[in-house]
């Protein structure tokens, strides 16, 4: 009934949702947002002492994370709740990452492992306080990442990063042609038509 409730607060309606899947789906985000959000709910799984209970907090927590197209390993460490300006959405943090205080993450970030053992820079990184990792940007492998740091969007960071640093791309280059034709570009191709 409780569920029911909740359901109906949020604007679903059980018989409308199409298939079983959606519908686990919206209960696993309305039992998220029941428990106090995603990152209390993530608390509770870290301390759950119950084995079984612990493993279903675990399915409903995959699941959620799977809807938003993103992964955040339960065993990654956080000194403190990121901000996700909007929302988490397709980012993926591995599983030994290790994230300082007040960090800001956008969308499509990967905080990724390096897990080739030869390799020099294997490892998780670790990011420290207040760090704001734009869209798109990925950080793998054991490196450090220094406090108050900014990295633009889409930079791809493989090496340590001192304090107080700005990291950005490297600007794009321009081909100037005599003509570029992009009227032969067939967007029927893309979406084929259902018509015969």
């Amino acid at each position: 009934m409780v569920v029911r409730s909740a359901w109906a607060d949020h604007g679903y309606n059980w018989n409308t949702l199409p298939g079983k899947g959606a519908k686990y789906m919206v209960l696993c985000e309305i039992i998220v947002r029941c428990t106090g959000g995603f990152w209390r709910y993530r608390e509770r799984i870290v301390h759950a002492n119950n084995s079984f209970l612990k493993s279903m907090m675990f399915f409903i927590y995959y699941l959620y994370l799977e809807e938003k197209m993103s992964f955040i390993g339960i065993n990654a460490s956080f000194k403190g709740a990121p901000q996700f300006p909007h929302g988490i959405k397709c980012v993926m943090i591995s599983n030994s990452s290790v994230i300082g205080k007040d960090c800001i993450i956008f969308h499509q970030v990967t905080i990724g492992s390096n897990t080739i053992k030869t390799s020099k820079k294997y490892g998780a990184p670790v990011i420290g306080d207040n760090v704001l990792i734009g869209a798109g940007a990925t950080i793998i492998g054991g490196i450090n990442i220094g406090n108050n740091v900014r990295i633009g969007a889409n930079c791809c960071v493989f090496d340590d990063i001192p304090d107080n640093s700005v990291v950005v791309s490297e600007k794009p280059r321009i081909l100037q042609k005599n003509s570029v034709n992009n009227t032969d570009f067939d967007a029927s191709a893309l979406f084929p038509s259902t018509h015969s």
